[in-house]
Protein backbone atom coordinates (compact mmCIF):
# COMPACT_ATOMS: atom_id res chain seq x y z
CA UNK A 1 0.00 0.00 0.00
CA UNK A 2 1.39 3.37 -0.70
CA UNK A 3 1.28 6.29 1.11
CA UNK A 4 1.46 3.84 4.44
CA UNK A 5 3.04 5.71 7.21
CA UNK A 6 4.53 4.92 10.83
CA UNK A 7 2.47 4.90 14.21
CA UNK A 8 3.81 6.21 17.43
CA UNK A 9 3.20 3.73 20.37
CA UNK A 10 2.65 5.63 23.62
CA UNK A 11 2.41 3.52 26.78
CA UNK A 12 1.40 5.66 30.19
CA UNK A 13 1.46 4.49 33.70
CA UNK A 14 0.14 6.76 36.00
CA UNK A 15 0.24 4.87 39.11
CA UNK A 16 2.30 6.57 40.82
CA UNK A 17 1.55 9.91 40.15
CA UNK A 18 -1.62 12.30 41.37
CA UNK A 19 -5.26 11.45 40.22
CA UNK A 20 -5.15 14.89 38.18
CA UNK A 21 -2.70 13.41 35.89
CA UNK A 22 -4.09 10.53 34.97
CA UNK A 23 -7.25 12.50 33.75
CA UNK A 24 -4.81 15.09 32.11
CA UNK A 25 -2.79 12.37 30.20
CA UNK A 26 -6.29 10.66 28.97
CA UNK A 27 -8.49 13.85 28.06
CA UNK A 28 -4.79 15.36 25.78
CA UNK A 29 -4.50 11.71 24.18
CA UNK A 30 -8.16 11.63 23.42
CA UNK A 31 -8.06 15.11 22.09
CA UNK A 32 -5.06 14.14 19.64
CA UNK A 33 -6.95 11.10 18.48
CA UNK A 34 -5.33 8.43 20.00
CA UNK A 35 -6.56 4.78 19.42
CA UNK A 36 -6.77 2.39 22.21
CA UNK A 37 -4.98 -0.96 21.80
CA UNK A 38 -5.04 -2.00 25.21
CA UNK A 39 -5.39 0.06 29.29
CA UNK A 40 -2.93 2.80 29.18
CA UNK A 41 -1.30 2.28 25.24
CA UNK A 42 -2.28 3.51 22.68
CA UNK A 43 -1.42 4.85 18.92
CA UNK A 44 -0.78 7.80 16.84
CA UNK A 45 0.16 8.59 13.40
CA UNK A 46 3.85 9.41 13.51
CA UNK A 47 3.55 13.01 12.07
CA UNK A 48 5.63 15.66 13.46
CA UNK A 49 3.03 18.24 15.17
CA UNK A 50 1.93 14.95 17.05
CA UNK A 51 4.78 13.62 17.67
CA UNK A 52 5.77 17.28 19.77
CA UNK A 53 2.60 17.21 21.29
CA UNK A 54 3.21 13.70 23.01
CA UNK A 55 6.79 14.25 23.65
CA UNK A 56 5.49 17.37 25.60
CA UNK A 57 2.77 15.30 27.56
CA UNK A 58 5.20 12.29 28.60
CA UNK A 59 7.45 14.50 29.82
CA UNK A 60 5.17 15.97 31.94
CA UNK A 61 3.81 12.60 33.33
CA UNK A 62 7.32 11.54 34.44
CA UNK A 63 7.57 14.92 36.31
CA UNK A 64 4.72 13.69 38.04
CA UNK A 65 6.26 10.78 39.32
CA UNK A 66 4.19 8.69 36.70
CA UNK A 67 6.37 6.46 33.73
CA UNK A 68 5.89 6.40 30.06
CA UNK A 69 7.43 5.74 26.74
CA UNK A 70 6.76 6.36 23.22
CA UNK A 71 8.12 4.29 20.58
CA UNK A 72 7.65 4.17 16.40
CA UNK A 73 6.46 1.09 14.87
CA UNK A 74 5.24 0.21 11.27
CA UNK A 75 2.54 -1.87 9.89
CA UNK A 76 4.04 -3.86 7.36
CA UNK A 77 1.04 -6.10 6.43
CA UNK A 78 -1.32 -4.02 4.13
CA UNK A 79 -4.73 -5.37 5.48
CA UNK A 80 -3.86 -4.82 9.11
CA UNK A 81 -2.76 -1.48 8.41
CA UNK A 82 -6.04 -0.89 6.36
CA UNK A 83 -7.58 -2.46 9.46
CA UNK A 84 -5.81 0.01 11.94
CA UNK A 85 -6.90 3.23 9.53
CA UNK A 86 -10.26 2.01 9.09
CA UNK A 87 -10.28 1.86 13.48
CA UNK A 88 -8.94 5.30 13.82
CA UNK A 89 -11.90 6.25 11.02
CA UNK A 90 -14.50 4.20 12.69
CA UNK A 91 -13.71 6.06 16.02
CA UNK A 92 -13.96 9.58 14.07
CA UNK A 93 -16.89 8.85 12.46
CA UNK A 94 -19.01 8.23 15.78
CA UNK A 95 -17.82 11.93 16.92
CA UNK A 96 -19.07 13.17 13.95
CA UNK A 97 -21.86 11.49 13.81
CA UNK A 98 -23.18 13.18 17.38
CA UNK A 99 -22.61 16.55 15.16
CA UNK A 100 -25.28 15.27 12.33
CA UNK A 101 -27.43 13.82 15.53
CA UNK A 102 -27.55 17.16 17.50
CA UNK A 103 -27.86 19.81 15.12
CA UNK A 104 -31.59 19.18 14.07
CA UNK A 105 -32.31 20.67 17.59
CA UNK A 106 -31.08 24.27 16.36
CA UNK A 107 -32.55 23.95 13.24
CA UNK A 108 -35.72 22.89 15.08
CA UNK A 109 -35.65 25.94 17.39
CA UNK A 110 -35.08 28.51 14.33
CA UNK A 111 -37.84 26.91 13.00
CA UNK A 112 -40.07 27.24 15.93
CA UNK A 113 -39.46 30.41 17.03
CA UNK A 114 -40.40 31.86 13.31
CA UNK A 115 -43.45 30.46 13.32
CA UNK A 116 -44.19 31.98 16.54
CA UNK A 117 -42.98 35.16 15.19
CA UNK A 118 -40.30 35.25 17.24
CA UNK A 119 -37.40 36.30 15.33
CA UNK A 120 -35.54 38.41 17.83
CA UNK A 121 -31.67 39.78 18.23
CA UNK A 122 -31.72 37.80 21.98
CA UNK A 123 -33.12 34.90 19.83
CA UNK A 124 -30.21 35.38 17.22
CA UNK A 125 -27.37 36.10 19.85
CA UNK A 126 -28.99 32.64 21.31
CA UNK A 127 -28.51 30.72 18.25
CA UNK A 128 -25.44 32.23 17.34
CA UNK A 129 -24.20 31.07 20.85
CA UNK A 130 -25.46 26.76 20.09
CA UNK A 131 -23.73 28.09 16.33
CA UNK A 132 -20.25 28.34 17.45
CA UNK A 133 -20.25 25.38 19.81
CA UNK A 134 -21.27 23.06 17.02
CA UNK A 135 -18.14 24.92 14.95
CA UNK A 136 -15.79 24.65 17.70
CA UNK A 137 -16.65 20.75 18.25
CA UNK A 138 -16.42 20.14 14.53
CA UNK A 139 -13.15 22.20 14.55
CA UNK A 140 -11.61 20.11 17.12
CA UNK A 141 -13.10 16.72 15.79
CA UNK A 142 -11.22 17.65 12.81
CA UNK A 143 -8.02 18.30 14.19
CA UNK A 144 -7.72 14.96 14.88
CA UNK A 145 -9.37 13.30 12.19
CA UNK A 146 -5.21 11.96 10.81
CA UNK A 147 -7.54 9.97 7.75
CA UNK A 148 -9.88 12.05 6.42
CA UNK A 149 -13.12 9.78 8.01
CA UNK A 150 -16.03 9.43 5.64
CA UNK A 151 -18.36 11.23 8.13
CA UNK A 152 -16.65 14.78 7.97
CA UNK A 153 -18.45 15.80 4.87
CA UNK A 154 -21.60 14.80 6.56
CA UNK A 155 -20.80 16.80 9.68
CA UNK A 156 -19.96 20.00 7.89
CA UNK A 157 -23.02 19.69 5.54
CA UNK A 158 -25.10 19.50 8.99
CA UNK A 159 -23.40 22.28 10.47
CA UNK A 160 -23.66 24.67 7.10
CA UNK A 161 -27.65 23.98 7.26
CA UNK A 162 -27.23 25.33 10.45
CA UNK A 163 -25.51 28.76 9.28
CA UNK A 164 -27.59 29.14 6.70
CA UNK A 165 -30.73 28.79 8.52
CA UNK A 166 -29.17 31.17 11.52
CA UNK A 167 -28.25 33.48 8.47
CA UNK A 168 -32.05 33.74 7.41
CA UNK A 169 -33.64 34.10 10.75
CA UNK A 170 -31.03 36.76 11.62
CA UNK A 171 -32.75 38.48 7.96
CA UNK A 172 -36.27 37.85 9.77
CA UNK A 173 -34.95 39.31 13.15
CA UNK A 174 -34.01 42.81 10.72
CA UNK A 175 -37.15 43.01 8.91
CA UNK A 176 -39.19 42.44 12.04
CA UNK A 177 -37.46 44.97 13.57
CA UNK A 178 -37.42 47.47 10.64
CA UNK A 179 -41.62 46.66 10.41
CA UNK A 180 -41.38 47.60 14.47
CA UNK A 181 -39.68 50.95 13.46
CA UNK A 182 -42.15 51.54 10.82
CA UNK A 183 -45.00 51.27 12.60
CA UNK A 184 -44.03 53.58 14.98
CA UNK A 185 -45.68 57.64 14.42
CA UNK A 186 -42.64 59.88 14.21
CA UNK A 187 -44.16 61.02 17.95
CA UNK A 188 -44.82 57.99 19.78
CA UNK A 189 -41.08 56.75 18.27
CA UNK A 190 -39.60 59.67 20.82
CA UNK A 191 -38.96 58.54 24.70
CA UNK A 192 -42.06 60.35 26.26
CA UNK A 193 -39.98 62.71 28.27
CA UNK A 194 -38.78 64.31 24.59
CA UNK A 195 -42.25 64.40 23.25
CA UNK A 196 -43.38 67.98 22.54
CA UNK A 197 -46.84 68.78 24.27
CA UNK A 198 -49.15 71.61 23.15
CA UNK A 199 -51.32 73.77 25.33
CA UNK A 200 -54.44 75.52 24.20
Amino acid sequence: MSGRERFLLVSVSTADAPAATRVRVWRKLRSLGAHYVQQSVCLLPDREPVRRQVERLLASVRADGGTARRLTVEIPDDAEYAELVGQFNTERDAEYGEVVERTPALLAELEMETARGNATYAEVEESEADLERFEKWLAKITSRDHFAAPGADEARAAVERCRTALAAFEDAAIAAQAGEGAARSPETALPASARLHTVD
